[in-house]
């Protein structure tokens, strides 16, 4: 009889031991210690740089669009037309919307090639700067020009273990390794939330960079913002590892085996008694 409870006892210790959580609530919370965050920590990694291969829609405007038209190559004297008048109060998004930007290609050496003012360097340059510069330049030819830039090409792709793996756009050249995550359906259970991998290409040189999630000082470091075709990988947890070690009928194995355990040590009971 003491066989029998102490098969009992070791079925409901095994049962117990399989139920328990391989990953509690939290190991899956990022930013435990957010109470740490301070209030500008993003701020000061907000900034993205131009880079070799960046394909730049730039759209010149003023209050009479045809004397602009040199700057904007693309641009015909019958869109100009709409555009022209001192009524026209439209914001520069909507002028875009109506318009298609010319796009320039920043060259091996960081340079475009602009109409009417030639080569300018954009190395180590912001969007911002670079704006504030080419406005300086066509201020020369035109009163108060605006000027509008965005990156076309800014893509940053996320791999592994993530609900939507892929490569996603970002209109406005602005994102963070967070914003990636979301896009890309945030990670799943299996994740490795403590140890993502970042891969970045700028100027030519790449570099590896480890993340944890979980720990805010992440949000303070220049890996924080990304950058035109970074990479995130997430990694396999143990949990997903040892799973996928393990024989697809291991399950169906092991319930067998623990029938069979169970139904012989009925028997012996009984022949016992």
């Amino acid at each position: 009889m003491n066989r029998y409870k102490l098969l009992i006892l070791g079925t409901l210790i095994a049962g117990l031991t399989a139920c328990t959580p391989q990953q509690g609530p939290s190991e899956l919370n990022y930013l435990q210690n957010v109470e740490q965050l301070a209030t500008d920590a993003a701020l000061r990694n907000a900034v993205t740089t131009i880079q070799k291969g960046d394909q730049l829609a730039i759209f010149i405007t003023a209050k009479d669009m045809t004397v602009v038209a040199p700057f904007n190559q693309n641009y015909s004297s019958a869109e100009a037309s709409q555009y022209s008048t001192p009524s026209t109060n439209a914001p520069m998004a909507q002028v875009l919307d109506k318009a298609t930007a010319p796009i320039y290609l920043v060259n091996s050496q960081g340079q475009i090639d602009f109409p009417v003012i030639g080569k300018m360097n954009t190395t180590g340059k912001t969007l911002v700067e670079f704006q504030d510069e080419l406005r300086d330049e066509v201020s020369r030819y035109v009163k108060n020009p605006s000027v509008s830039i965005k990156i076309t090409n800014y893509k940053v792709t996320v791999l592994g273990e993530v609900n939507q793996p892929g490569q996603y756009t970002i209109p406005d050249g602005q994102a963070t390794v967070l914003n990636a995550l979301g896009l890309a359906g945030d990670l799943t259970m299996y994740g490795k939330r403590d140890n993502v991998l970042l891969v970045r290409t700028e100027n030519g040189q790449i570099t590896k960079e480890r993340i944890n999630l979980m720990d805010v000082d992440f949000i303070d470091s220049p890996y924080y913002q990304l950058k035109q075709n970074d990479v995130i990988y997430i990694s396999a947890n143990e949990t997903k590892e040892k799973a996928a070690r393990l024989n697809p009928n291991t399950g169906t194995y092991i319930a067998v085996a623990g029938t069979i355990i169970g139904l012989a040590g009925i028997f012996v009971t009984i022949f016992k008694n």
